[in-house]
């Protein structure tokens, strides 16, 4: 079995390719498919600046949480993770995902409330529901991260 410490290094890999794709996706891939649909369709090319705004919005939330995680591995691997610079992190990381879910319910009432056809609401409502999910669950370990703090620290003070 892969120890933490062994994961350390191949999750930095991975988060560095999935920030180089954000990246991409920010700068070039979602401005370029915006306006695309707003030739393609023109009676909904209103919606280009605002649907490109708010998908580089999630694209920043998520890049947020990356380079949280990245700090947050930093900290594991010189044994400092029960510390209060790691819960400065995961507030970071819970920020950005309610950040996040705040836009993503504002895109779910104006899609819902003009929407004809119910797929495009209900595979956002699905997607509101994960993210709070993923919200409450850092949440209960941030918690759990603090609990195990406070015990590092009381055990320091014992010996």
């Amino acid at each position: 079995m892969i120890t933490g410490q062994r994961a350390v290094a191949p999750l930095r890999v991975f988060l560095v390719l999935l920030f180089g794709v954000l990246v991409l996706f920010q700068t070039m891939s979602l401005p370029g498919q915006f306006a695309h649909m707003a030739r393609q369709d023109p009676e909904m090319a209103y919606l280009r600046w605002p649907a490109t705004a708010v998908s580089v919005f999630w694209v920043l939330c998520v890049q947020v949480v990356v380079v949280a995680t990245w700090q947050l591995l930093s900290l594991v691997k010189k044994d400092r993770i029960f510390t209060e610079a790691s819960l400065r992190w995961v507030d970071a990381i819970v920020w950005a995902i309610l950040a996040g879910w705040v836009v993503l319910a504002g895109v779910f009432l104006y899609v819902g409330f003009n929407a004809e056809d119910p797929g495009l609401p209900l595979l956002l409502f699905l997607a509101l529901i994960g993210v709070a999910v993923l919200g409450l669950l850092m949440i209960v370990m941030r918690t759990l991260l603090r609990q195990a703090t406070t015990l590092r620290s009381d055990l320091e003070q014992v010996i």
